[in-house]
Order: C-alpha cells, then sequence, then structure tokens
C-alpha cells in the first residue's frame, strides 16, 4: 500500500478528482492548506505598509492506493494539474505499513479496498 499526498492549487481541485476517480481511485481526503514553495511569496501594499504574502492557499488531497500502480497516479494528477508555472504543487509518496477499518476492524488491503457498504449506510 501506497499513500500519495498531493499539494495543488485550489481550483484544480474538480480536475484532480474527476481524474483519480477515472482510473480507479476510490477515496480520499482533502484539506485546505497553505504554503509556499521555490517562490517564496510575493510583496502586496495593504493599508499603505508593505506586507510580504509568503504563504498560498492550496489542497491537499491525501489517498491510499493498492489496486492502482501508483505511477498512474502521479501521471494523471500531473497531466491534469500542471499549468508550467510556479505553484503548481507537489506529489509525494509513502509507504503504509497497514491499515485498518474502524466499523469492521478489517485489516490491510482490504480495509481500503474492499467494498463493504451496505445498502442506506454511507
Amino acid at each position: 500500500m501506497k499513500r500519495v499526498d498531493i499539494i495543488a492549487r485550489s481550483e484544480k481541485l474538480e480536475d484532480l478528482k474527476e481524474a483519480l476517480n477515472s482510473i480507479g481511485v476510490q477515496g480520499m481526503t482533502v484539506t485546505q492548506v497553505y504554503g509556499c514553495g521555490l517562490q517564496k511569496g510575493h510583496v502586496e501594499f495593504y493599508r499603505g505598509r508593505e506586507v510580504t504574502i509568503n504563504l498560498k492557499p492550496m489542497v491537499k488531497v491525501e489517498t491510499v492506493v493498492c489496486d492502482v500502480p501508483v505511477q498512474l497516479v502521479m501521471e494523471k494528477a500531473r497531466e491534469v494539474l500542471s499549468t508550467g508555472k510556479l505553484g503548481d504543487g507537489k506529489i509525494f509518496v509513502y509507504d503504509v505499513e497497514d491499515a485498518m477499518r474502524i466499523r469492521t476492524g478489517t485489516t490491510g488491503t482490504k480495509a481500503v479496498t474492499d467494498d463493504e457498504i451496505v445498502e442506506g449506510e454511507e
């Protein structure tokens, strides 16, 4: 199992969700985050004072993949997220040692991949 964290422009979230769903990525967690990378921010004037804006609003999409090759996830994400400009984001990949579905106690890859939704329970 691999955990894939994608930090991207907020306006690209819907495109990313559609792209990941199209290749079989089943679930994800999305968080609003602020960060800076190589661009280190920019200077603006606010009420007559110079202010350095160095944290840009972004989204962080986290998912764990087992059945979908990680390289495919990375390629698909890059395909829909790349604008060719600074601030497009980053993708990080981590090993996942184990997982557990809290409701059932199922562990391992089955906790992530098995579709155990009972009708009327979502």
